[in-house]
């Protein structure tokens, strides 16, 4: 049985709304775009949804909004995707790594509170937040918690030290589409959010991303800074600003709007999928399910991450189930352990513990929305011979 890491959930309805725009003159900046849109600033219930080419770019456009610039810090965690940090880097601004909860993954919203503490006091309580190398420190500026694996982070006291100290929060929702936090839409819980379309989310548009948030300057900010700079008001060749080329095209964006409306029954067949593996790894003591944390009010599956659980080693099954063609991954290297990160900043194993010992122990196995139960029990059926082996 041949099963991939992960598949798109393409229709008949997706090929013919892709085909249409191929019939017309507009495949970028026409009305698809819009139209994708406003239905995503209808389904989050937000004002504003401004479409660009990835999530990373939604990321880097936000942190230039919090005007982070030259030295500046952003706190932020290393079990993520890269980007997450990277946009900040963008900027020249620092990434001020914070441990996570064990069990989500998410950032911890404790250690948060005592960094911000600790930062906006300054001198010698700073130190222990900084990385070794840094350079010349600037301001605080803000905070993003990145919803791991599509569950939401805890909010609520991340919001309210951001308030106290006059902080903003850009939330990385890239996985997290359709989640809910207490009943409040992952994407809703900040001054801005980024969700992202690659082929293995939730729903896809190729490429591409949507920054969604309630201020109406930010929008502008946005619109502006997707398109090299262009006001709504200026010429085809007119620059108010320093701009990048990450529009999201037409056919990207009719990609999106019919997958948009299919979203509930995206997210319902991912959690049809996850259910079957919680069922069938039940009895499996060495391998971990994912945890819910009770502010989580539903789950819009990303991925299914399981930890490998000594005696067992995560990299010798991995290496087990691919050869018996069995894909999985790695989920996540710490963004702090990355050679990059080592190299400029100085950070070493042992800085980030929980977040090394999630490293090393979660394994993806392959997921989406168009996965079979029978092809579920494959895949249970090699790991439980690679953990027996």
């Amino acid at each position: 049985m041949s099963i991939p890491m992960s598949s798109p959930d393409i229709t008949a309805a997706e090929i013919a709304a892709v085909n249409q725009v191929l019939q017309t003159s507009y495949l970028s900046i026409g009305p698809q775009i819009v139209a994708f849109e406003q239905a995503m600033a209808r389904y989050v219930g937000l004002p504003h949804a401004i479409g660009v080419n990835s999530g990373t770019s939604g990321l880097h456009l936000c942190c230039i909004a919090t005007e982070a610039r030259d030295g500046d810090l952003v706190i932020t965690t290393p079990f993520s995707f890269i980007a997450s940090a990277n946009s900040i880097l963008y900027e020249r601004a620092i990434p001020i790594f914070v441990d996570v909860d064990p069990v989500t993954g998410n950032i911890d919203p404790q250690l948060v509170a005592e960094a911000v503490h600790d930062l906006m006091r300054g001198g010698a309580a700073a130190t222990r937040w900084l990385p070794r190398r840094h350079g010349s420190i600037g301001t605080l500026k803000a905070i993003m918690p990145v919803h791991a694996f599509g569950q939401p982070a805890d909010m609520d006291p991340i919001n309210t030290v951001a308030a106290e100290y006059g902080l903003y929060v850009i939330e990385d929702a890239c996985e997290a589409i359709g989640s809910t936090y207490k009943g409040r839409m992952a994407g809703t819980l900040s001054d801005a959010a980024v969700f992202a379309f690659y082929p293995n989310k939730q729903m896809t548009t190729g490429e591409g991303g949507m920054i969604v948030t309630p201020h109406d300057e930010w929008a502008t900010l946005f619109r502006s800074l997707r398109n090299q700079g262009r006001d709504v008001f200026d010429a085809w060749l007119n620059h108010t600003r320093l701009g990048y080329n990450y529009r999201l095209d037409e056919l990207s964006a009719a990609l999106g709007v019919v997958q948009l409306s299919r979203i509930e029954e995206l997210i319902a067949r991912r959690s049809q999928v996850a259910a079957w593996y919680h069922e069938q790894l039940a009895d499996l003591e060495l391998v971990e399910c994912p945890q819910l944390s009770p502010h989580t009010t539903r789950m819009s599956w990303f991925v299914y991450v399981v930890r490998i659980l000594p005696p067992a080693n995560r990299n010798t099954v991995m290496q087990r189930l691919a050869a018996a063609g069995i894909p999985s991954r790695p989920y996540f290297t710490p963004i702090h352990l990355q050679p990059f990160y080592q190299e400029r900043f100085g950070y070493e194993r042992g800085d980030f513990p929980i977040t090394e010992r999630l490293g090393d122990v979660s394994l993806a196995l392959p997921f989406s929305s168009v996965m079979s139960e029978a092809q579920v029990s494959e895949v249970v059926e090699r790991l439980r011979a690679a953990l027996a082996a």
